[in-house]
């Protein structure tokens, strides 16, 4: 009788033993699937930031060719510009190609001051956040509206007519750039 109790005793610790152990190899388990799942998101993003450099490259070679092309002289017959495949471009890069890039790669203010003095009318920050975002730039944030009045009531380039409204200020000191001269500027043009 107490062999037999030995032998219970035995295999009650062992499967304590194992009971514990499982619940360790669980929990390693868990952190591991936790580390894989933050793996494929890191690898998901570096993939699309990926994608989105080489479109911009693209873009940018295209219109370095495109450039090229249009400084020929035009007497001489001009080629085309080579076929871009646009399938799998990037939302930037197809913006780009679709002709909403006017203040693509400019911060608030200079676009803004862009399309003030192009309209040359006071215009509501509500409206300015419209045509910015038409014209492809791209801004974060909850609040883009109130960005955008707070920055255009800082800068001496614009004049607060009423609440959250603006109009250019147009003087020699702050003339307006013209869009191929801010990307001729920045090498993308």
């Amino acid at each position: 009788m107490e062999a037999l109790k030995d032998i219970s005793d035995g295999l009650e610790q062992r499967i304590n033993a194992y009971k514990n152990r499982l619940q360790e190899l669980q929990k390693k388990r868990e952190r591991i699937d936790d580390e894989i799942k933050t793996i494929k998101r890191y690898l998901e993003l570096a993939e699309t930031l990926y994608r989105v450099e080489a479109d911009k490259a693209k873009i940018a070679n295209l219109s370095k060719q495109l450039i090229a092309g249009t400084e020929k002289d035009s007497s001489l017959q001009q080629q085309p510009p080579p076929l871009v495949d646009v399938t799998d471009q990037s939302r930037e890069s197809r913006e780009i190609l679709m002709g909403r890039s006017k203040y693509v790669g400019m911060s608030v203010s200079q676009a803004a001051s862009l399309l003030l003095a192009e309209v040359n009318a006071p215009m509501h920050a509500k409206e300015i956040h419209q045509k910015l975002i038409e014209g492809g730039l791209r801004m974060r944030g909850k609040t883009p509206v109130t960005s955008i009045a707070i920055s255009l009531a800082r800068d001496k380039r614009f004049k607060k007519v009423a609440p959250n409204t603006f109009m250019a200020v147009l003087t020699e000191d702050s003339a307006v750039v013209n869009t191929s001269e801010y990307f001729q500027g920045k090498g993308v043009i």
